[in-house]
């Protein structure tokens, strides 16, 4: 397992899929319902299942994915750098299907530097960073396991930043409100 590069040893995984691959792999079929101007990457996120409640910035989207007996959801927001509108984040929190672990999941639009990684501050505060791990048509994507220092940081933040590199030197910080997060991640099924 990997885990958040800082000294406060958040841990991480990072794997193959973010928004697109996490809906996919608990079958909630993705379509583009985004509006003109929005990322490609926030268009590919866009899942066709039914928003069950909004929390502040955040949706709780759910379906029932062919062949399931039960309804899967997901948390999600999609964001788009003010200066920078090609470059949009998905935003995704899940349970894994055996309810054992939370997971968030980034996924960023091709052409970020992939050896920088992933940074999040939240508040102000340098959180760290995690590498992505594999790219495809859709974008490039990271995965952390919300333990519970990552979880309370976020629960209880107001606003979080997620930065991506198109060069060593130039991070672009893309923000991410984390209004509704506590109250979103409650109603999580």
């Amino acid at each position: 397992m990997n885990s958040w590069l800082s000294g406060s040893g958040l841990s991480r995984i990072m794997a193959k899929a973010i928004v697109l691959a996490a809906l996919t792999a608990i079958g909630l079929p993705v379509v583009s319902l985004a509006p003109v101007g929005m990322s490609t990457v926030a268009q590919a996120a866009q899942p066709s299942g039914t928003v069950r409640s909004t929390h502040g910035a955040w949706s709780i989207i759910c379906d029932t994915p062919a062949g399931a007996t039960s309804e899967q959801c997901v948390m999600m927001q999609n964001v788009v750098a003010e200066d920078r509108p090609e470059m949009g984040l998905s935003v995704v929190v899940l349970r894994t299907a055996d309810n054992k672990a939370e997971i968030l999941r980034v996924l960023a639009p091709l052409g970020v530097l992939l050896p920088n990684g992933l940074g999040l501050n939240v508040d102000g505060k340098d959180i760290g960073r995690a590498y992505f791990v594999r790219c495809f048509q859709d974008g490039c994507y990271a995965e952390v396991i919300l333990e519970k220092p990552l979880l309370d940081t976020l629960k209880t933040g107001t606003s979080a930043t997620f930065i991506v590199f198109q060069t060593p030197e130039e991070g672009i910080g893309i923000p991410v409100d984390l209004k509704g997060f506590a109250d979103g991640f409650a109603a999580l099924p």
